[in-house]
């Protein structure tokens, strides 16, 4: 009875393990390789697989996501025969288990080795200076190559970078002498540049200051000249609107004297020919004005000429 059992024990085990080993899940974007006594069969995708048990075999669970992989620093000669030290980082994923499995033995390190000597034959036809400034170039050349070479492999090479390109130290710091000089060429430059427009400016503003002045010096003239003028039409239009006669000017004549002489600046001054003729237009009517009031005093000189008149005439400035 107790060997019965044993061997019911001994069998249920046997149906678990079986089962267990007849049932293969596989998680998402992971395929794993089958095969029986020792030869490839299938490839298991993701989900629930039934193997046969004890005949069937998982060999290999490759995950098919994108892996990033960075290298150590390789140290490469350039075309000038410098050396530098770059660091490359790698994208890379498998599309085909079966042949990541059987095509190379380890893909990693392939893909590591197959990195470093593309490199080596990609930096060797440029110099440093062009190495620095054509990362681009560098990674689409090298990605290339790549991807040519791991397609056999199963292995799709999505990007190459450059993480890192370290010159020696030598030229790292006559690189920095030759950054600091060119930042004081163009601080140099920018600064001369900004005086020379503020000069500029300055030239231009006192040139614009200038012409405004004398724009506005014009104007203010012409202004002037034509309110003048317009003073001028003003009284001769009253004059003539007023109609004054002989004695009226003559008078505004004798007023007109005193001013004309005003001024320590006046050394010459000219009198009117016709103030003759004023001024014995006016003497006359001041002596009949005073003729009809002593009884009509004639003619002191007896030539018919008003005496203040004469009085007058003998007081004329003399012009020097």
């Amino acid at each position: 009875m107790d060997a019965i059992i044993i061997v019911l024990v001994i069998l249920v085990v046997l149906v678990f393990i079986a089962l267990v080993k007849t049932i293969q899940v596989i998680q998402q974007a992971s395929a794993a390789i089958v095969e029986r006594f020792g030869r490839y069969t299938r490839t298991l995708n993701a989900g629930l697989n039934i193997v046969v048990p004890f005949i069937d075999t998982i060999r290999n669970r490759i995950d098919l996501r994108e892996q990033v992989v960075p290298f150590p620093p390789q140290p490469v000669i350039t075309q000038d025969n410098l050396v530098v030290n770059i660091d490359t980082v790698i994208y890379y994923q498998v599309t085909d288990a079966r042949a990541a499995t059987y095509e190379v033995s380890n893909y990693i390190q392939a893909i590591e080795q197959l990195t470093v000597t593309t490199l080596r034959n990609i930096i060797g036809g440029m110099d440093l200076e062009r190495t620095l400034t054509s990362r681009e170039e560098i990674n689409a050349a090298l990605r290339g190559v790549l991807d040519e070479a791991t397609g056999k492999w199963g292995i799709r090479v999505n990007r190459v970078e450059l993480k890192a390109i370290e010159p020696p130290t030598s030229i790292q710091d006559s690189m920095e002498k030759q950054m600091r000089a060119d930042r004081d060429k163009r601080a140099a430059i920018l600064q001369a540049e900004g005086v020379r427009q503020s000069e500029i400016l300055q030239a231009e503003g006192s040139k614009q200051s200038e012409i405004l002045r004398a724009e506005g010096d014009a104007k203010a003239a012409a202004l002037r000249a034509e309110g003048e003028a317009q003073a001028i039409r003003t009284v001769f239009e009253a004059i003539h609107a007023g109609d004054a006669d002989q004695k009226l000017l003559s008078y505004q004549y004798v007023q007109m004297l005193p001013k004309i002489a005003e001024g320590d600046a006046n050394k010459l001054w000219i009198v009117p020919s016709e103030i003759g003729e004023a001024l014995k237009g006016l003497g006359g009517n001041l002596n009949k004005i005073t003729g009809a009031g002593d009884g009509g005093g004639g003619d002191a000189a007896g030539d018919g000429t008003p005496s203040l008149a004469k009085s007058q005439n003998r007081q004329q400035p003399r012009i020097e």
